[in-house]
């Protein structure tokens, strides 16, 4: 059962200190167009650069969930994603004063409150649903994380936990994913630590900003819950959290045990390797994508020198994965190495520009004009692209200034890196 995909009404603003910082952060939720994703903007930084709410861009960090790129930086997002997940909210443009997300009062609830106050509204594109048809396992010491396939589509989260606390019980709990389940029953549910690693985490510099109130410590007996199992279901919510990471909805059992951070991000890459090895299969539903008929609308390239045969998903003007399939049949396989027919490294990387230029006049500044390539950096062919093989292409866009954008492109087969460079372009008059 697939949906529309969804972002806030209105914008809404608010502040917050960071859990780990300690920082007063200031931060504005703004809708976004569809294909978007949810995107975290550093505003106090030169050019404000965004940071996507992608797997691509997970750097490992104790404790919280960061993502980093370019230099730029966000972290302790987990709780934020989480409510963006249980809320099917798609789209949004997240602008923070500094890297870490507002912790609120812990829990996810606070973020909640903020979306039913900015209300929501359909956007024209389907939501991506990726529906697991093999299991998928990461182990790491104790911890383990399983994905299942399921005959219904959904998500069910179980997770197990052990707390190694005298005086705390271990737990379990298991939910199926909804709006009503999450906020009732995952929303509320507040970070927490051990009362025997307190003075070790705050001599370590983690939770500055962490208080009474907004972080259960686990052995105090002047800790008191929330709700039965507040732990275990705060381990949840992270874990809701970080499979936002996926870029699509996932539907599948997931069973966790004694699973944090690191273990999550494990199980996203590997469901993530698998999306992209069937995204050509139509096993992951989506509408983001671009038939050939629409692709040749949007390009003046034509037969012979047309390299883009679909572009297989679009994230606004930011990142777009397109499908070359390689024949035989090319023209130029009758007079490059015949007996041993190899795709010219140069046409490679002009499928790769080809590409750039229908993400970027996906901007509406852009609209009516032609995107020329000027220049070509950091090239490497790593690889041999030959008949009956399909090529991958990724671009995404790094930086634009003014008529300048300069754009990052790799090329893959079958999950192997055949080519990547960085283009430049200049937009001009058509």
């Amino acid at each position: 059962m697939t949906r529309r995909q969804r972002t806030l009404r209105t914008a809404v603003e608010f502040s917050g200190v960071g859990l780990h910082s300690g920082d007063t952060i200031q931060a504005k939720l703004q809708p976004a167009p569809h294909g978007t994703g949810i995107e975290f903007v550093r505003m106090d930084l030169d050019g404000a650069p965004s940071v996507p709410a992608h797997i691509a861009y997970h750097s490992p960090k104790d404790r919280r969930t960061r993502l980093t790129r370019n230099g730029a930086h966000v972290e302790t997002v987990e709780h934020f994603l989480a409510a963006c997940t249980g809320c099917a909210i798609d789209n949004l443009r997240v602008e923070l004063s500094g890297p870490e997300f507002p912790g609120m009062d812990g829990s996810a609830l606070p973020v909640v409150e903020l979306f039913e106050q900015a209300g929501t509204v359909e956007q024209r594109e389907e939501a991506k649903v990726f529906r697991l048809d093999q299991p998928v396992y990461v182990r790491d010491g104790d911890a383990t994380l399983v994905a299942l396939p399921m005959e219904e589509e959904g998500l069910v989260l179980q997770y197990v936990s052990y707390f190694d606390e005298p005086g705390v019980q271990s737990g379990s709990f298991q939910m199926t994913l909804g709006a009503e389940s999450f906020i009732k029953e995952i929303a509320p549910a507040r970070t927490f630590c051990l009362a025997s690693e307190v003075e070790a985490l705050l001599a370590a510099g983690y939770g500055k900003g962490a208080t009474k109130e907004n972080t259960c410590v686990l052995g105090d007996p002047e800790t008191k819950l929330r709700m039965p199992d507040e732990p275990v279901r705060h381990k949840v919510l992270d874990l809701i959290g970080d499979l936002r990471l996926l870029g699509a909805e996932l539907s599948a059992h997931v069973i966790a045990n004694r699973s944090g951070h690191k273990t999550n991000a494990e199980l996203v890459r590997r469901l993530l390797d698998l999306m992209q090895e069937r995204e050509t299969g139509g096993l992951i539903q989506r509408e983001s994508g671009l038939d050939i008929r629409e692709v040749l609308r949007m390009l003046p390239h034509r037969y012979p020198f047309l390299l883009i045969d679909r572009v297989i998903e679009v994230e606004g003007y930011k990142r777009a994965v397109g499908i070359k399939n390689v024949t035989i049949n090319e023209p130029y396989f009758q007079g490059h190495f015949p007996d041993m027919p190899l795709m010219p490294g140069v046409l490679q990387l002009e499928s790769m520009a080809q590409l750039a230029g229908m993400l970027l006049l996906r901007k509406l500044e852009y609209t009516g004009k032609l995107a020329v390539l000027w220049s070509i950096d950091k090239v490497k062919l790593r690889g041999a692209v030959t008949p009956g093989d399909q090529m991958r292409v990724e671009v995404e866009t790094l930086r634009i200034k003014g008529e300048t954008v300069q754009v990052k492109g790799k090329g893959t087969v079958a999950g192997r890196l055949v080519c990547e460079a960085t283009l430049m372009f200049t937009m001009i008059e058509a």
